[in-house]
């Protein structure tokens, strides 16, 4: 106490001259203060011979320009320089007064943080286990942020399965109802709108910035569970890579971010859907997921820009969303000296092998198993597969084709039987066996004699089997899952699900999620056809053979009979779902 007691009548004493305070030494006062508090004193530059040796910090000299400056990092220097060329960007230097706030530092960062809203959602997620109604709705937060042409960008799994969307403006009381326009299940992104015209008054659009380079600082605003009020945190961009994105399974250019407290989007989903900007106030993507390790901490993932502006031109140059297309292979790394000479390649050749072409892909008409792919739209492919990036950095070949939309043409370079050809292919998006997503629809179901069939997805994996069914889950769906690929654009792996116990089905009870292989002799290729099979048998029985070669006999006259009571014991309004119906 006392010594502060003496700090403060020494400073009292002491006259001070803002006009010998320049514009130049106004804008970094907080981190340079912030400097010479962490270093050692140095001594003073007010004609004493000697160091001073009192208690407690060196005194401030009244006169800046007398002071001598502590020796500054190389960090600290770079950390300066992007708050001078931020602060003179944004307009907020001012020579006629002397340095404000240290809050200041982060208004000037993040200029654009009154784009960024509190999204309100009310979902209503359908009930894989009893298909024919929903689940109890409820509610959830989370944020998004305005870009130009009064749209709204937030995650996809902020709004998914949305009954009612609102949005609230920083510093407002109001919730605004919302559309939906278009949701990338893909990339994680969903665009919004606002009819009311008072939403977007004295809002200035967020404009994007370029993708970031590594040690590139970030700010992640938005609106984290705990509070009303907009959250602020700082970060580094530690990596920049192709990752799999979990609300979609799909793998696309991403940011990692080590930061001190970013929030996990599966814990807390506020942060969810908040823009990252850089040093200049431009935003460079949007928060959507975090890493769970027990070796890593504070790493969150952000969407990064050349993502979000192929959703936005997708959505702009179709009306609708039509997704990332895919090459369609599988293929192996050709690192191996010996296995690149079996396959007749030259010692300046380098590229993958294609072990698998996904029947559905249009490239399956052109391409062989065994192919070398060489190049992609003129870019080698190394034999690890991989493709120059930027200066000292490598991707993974996928990222050239994630830059394309549904629709367009590449060229591709394949070496075969030691002759290299070219190809011009057609891109379409990915047609899983078993789908990521069912795009928001209701899920499809069919019920005869008490047997409830259904389509296998991984929403319905993950209703069965919860968030860890890669583990959960029987061997042989995982095994279609992971490395089974459709033969036709629409199959689907159907399964009876459950069966509803009556007298028809007396020794079937403990059927649960297994695969229907045929009916009646027939293969069963998605769930509306072995509906309309079963609909329109004239047989004495239905049989359905399913996997483990087990088999289900049923009379045909007594089944369908026996189905209009069980409906009505488990007041279930119909026999299939609408999708199904003639």
């Amino acid at each position: 106490m006392t010594r502060t007691r003496k700090r403060a009548r020494r400073d009292d004493s002491e006259p001070t001259n803002a006009g010998d305070t320049s514009p130049d030494d106004a804008a970094p006062q907080p981190s340079t203060a912030i400097h010479a508090a962490e270093s050692p004193p140095a001594a003073a530059n007010n004609g004493d011979a000697s160091p001073r040796r009192g208690r407690g910090r060196p005194k401030k000299s009244s006169k800046r320009k007398d002071r001598v400056a502590e020796p500054m990092s190389p960090e600290s220097e770079r950390r300066l320089t992007r708050q001078q060329q931020a602060a003179e960007q944004n307009g907020h230097v001012n020579s006629s007064v002397g340095p404000g706030p240290e809050w200041e530092t982060v208004v000037r960062v993040v200029p654009a943080m009154d784009a960024v809203v509190k999204v309100f959602c009310v979902h209503t997620d359908p009930n894989f286990s009893l298909p024919w109604q929903r689940k109890r709705q409820y509610s959830s937060s989370s944020s998004g942020f305005i870009i130009g042409g009064r749209r709204v960008l937030t995650n996809a799994h902020s709004v998914e399965h949305h009954t009612q969307v609102k949005l609230k403006k920083r510093g407002s009381d109001t919730k605004y109802l919302a559309t939906v326009l278009a949701i990338g299940t893909e990339c994680d992104i969903a665009l919004l709108t606002v009819n009311d015209d008072e939403f977007w008054e004295g809002v200035t659009p967020v404009e994007f910035g370029d993708l970031p380079a590594l040690q590139d600082a970030v700010t992640v605003v938005g609106y984290p569970i705990g509070g009303d009020t907009i959250s602020v945190t700082s970060g580094v961009v530690s990596r920049i890579e192709v990752l799999s994105y979990v609300h979609a399974t799909t793998e696309l250019l991403g940011l990692q971010v080590l930061i001190s407290a970013f929030i996990d989007a599966a814990i807390n989903s506020g942060n969810s859907g908040g823009p990252a900007f850089n040093d200049k106030g431009k935003c460079v993507g949007i928060a959507f997921q975090s890493l769970k390790h027990d070796d890593a901490e504070n790493i969150g993932y952000v969407i990064p820009t050349p993502v979000i502006k192929h959703f936005i031109g997708d959505y702009e140059k179709n009306g609708v969303y039509t997704g990332f297309p895919v090459l369609g292979i599988e293929w192996q790394k050709m690192e191996n000296p010996d296995l690149r000479v079996a396959m007749g390649m030259a010692s300046d050749q380098k590229g993958v092998r294609i072990r698998r072409i996904e029947p559905t892909a249009p490239e399956s008409e052109v391409l062989k198993s065994s192919d070398i792919l060489l190049s992609f739209d003129g870019v080698k492919i190394a034999n690890d597969g991989t493709i120059p990036f930027r200066d000292g950095e490598r991707i993974g070949f996928s990222y050239l084709v994630s830059q394309k939309y549904t629709g367009d043409k590449a060229l591709v370079k394949v070496l075969r039987d030691s002759k290299v050809l070219e190809f011009k292919i057609k891109l379409q998006p990915h047609k899983r066996l078993i789908p990521a997503h069912i795009n928001g629809k209701p899920p499809s179901y069919y019920i005869v004699a008490g047997f409830v069939f259904s389509a296998v997805s991984v929403p319905y994996l993950r209703s069965e089997y919860g968030k860890d069914y890669e583990y959960e889950a029987p061997v042989k769906l995982l095994d279609r899952h992971m490395h089974a690929m459709a033969e036709s654009p629409d199959e689907q792996l159907v399964v009876i699900s459950q069966v509803l116990v009556a007298d028809i089905n007396i020794g079937y009870e403990d059927i649960v999620n297994t695969q229907v292989i045929t009916f009646n002799g027939k293969p069963v290729k998605n769930l509306k056809s072995l509906a309309n099979m079963v609909e329109s048998c004239k047989d004495e029985y239905l049989k359905f053979e399913l996997e483990y070669q087990q088999v289900v006999v049923v009379k045909t006259e007594t089944a369908k009979a026996a189905t209009l009571d069980i409906l009505a014991m488990h007041c279930i309004p119909s026999a299939m779902s609408d999708d199904l119906k003639p």
